[in-house]
C-alpha cells in the first residue's frame, strides 16, 4: 500500500474542529476508522480494516518514538505522541496522537484506541522535525537496524534525563512553554 510509494512531499492537513479515529487489534490490524481518517488518509474502509495500522507510517518517523509507543501500550498505559502519517498518495499529514488500550468488560486489554488532533504547527516546526530529524539520522547512520533503534532511544532517553522529565510529561508541557523546552 503506502509503503511503496514514493513521498510526494506535500503536507495535508485537516480542520482544527476534527478527529481522527481508529481502533485496532492487539496486533495493530485496523478494526476501525472513521471519516476523517479516510478522507485525510485516501482510503476506503475495504482498504483499511483488517490491514496493519502501519500502512500510514512514514518513513521519515524515526522507529524509535514506535517502540516507546508500543512498549507504553503493552504496559497498559496511554500515550501521547507527535506523528507524521503518509497519504494514499505519497502526501503527508502530521497528528498529536493520544492512544490508549481498550477493555472488554472483563478489563482484558482487546485492542488500542487513537484520537488524532490537529498539532500545533509551532512545535511541529520548531521542536518534533529538528528532534525526529535527528533521531531518525542516527537511526540511518547505523550498521543496523538494531544498533540504530538503539542509539536512537538512547537519544530521546538522554533528553530526557537532562531535562529531569519522563517522555509523557515532555510531551504534554511542549505547549507550556515552546522555546525553553526545544532548548
Amino acid at each position: 500500500m503506502a509503503k511503496s510509494l514514493p513521498s510526494a512531499g506535500v503536507e495535508r492537513f485537516f480542520d482544527d474542529n476534527e478527529i481522527i479515529v481508529s481502533k485496532t487489534d492487539l496486533k495493530g490490524r485496523l478494526t476501525y476508522c472513521n471519516n476523517v481518517f479516510l478522507s485525510i488518509a485516501g482510503y476506503t474502509e475495504d482498504e483499511c480494516l483488517g490491514q496493519q495500522h502501519s500502512m500510514i507510517r512514514h518513513p521519515d518517523m524515526p522507529r524509535c518514538i514506535f517502540k516507546l509507543l508500543w512498549d507504553t501500550l503493552k504496559d497498559e498505559r496511554e500515550i501521547f505522541a507527535y506523528v507524521k502519517n503518509r497519504c494514499k498518495n505519497g502526501d503527508y499529514y502530521w497528528v498529536y496522537a493520544h492512544v490508549t488500550p481498550s477493555y472488554d468488560v472483563s478489563g482484558k486489554v482487546v485492542g488500542y484506541h487513537s484520537n488524532r488532533r490537529v498539532p500545533d504547527p509551532v512545535i511541529i516546526k520548531d521542536i518534533i522535525i529538528p528532534l525526529y530529524t535527528s533521531l531518525k539520522s542516527a537511526e540511518d547512520r547505523a550498521e543496523n537496524r538494531k544498533q540504530g533503534l538503539a542509539t536512537s532511544q538512547k537519544m530521546i532517553d538522554d533528553m530526557l534525563a537532562e531535562r529531569g522529565i519522563a517522555y509523557d510529561e515532555w510531551i504534554l508541557t511542549l505547549g507550556r512553554n515552546k522555546k525553553e523546552l526545544a532548548a
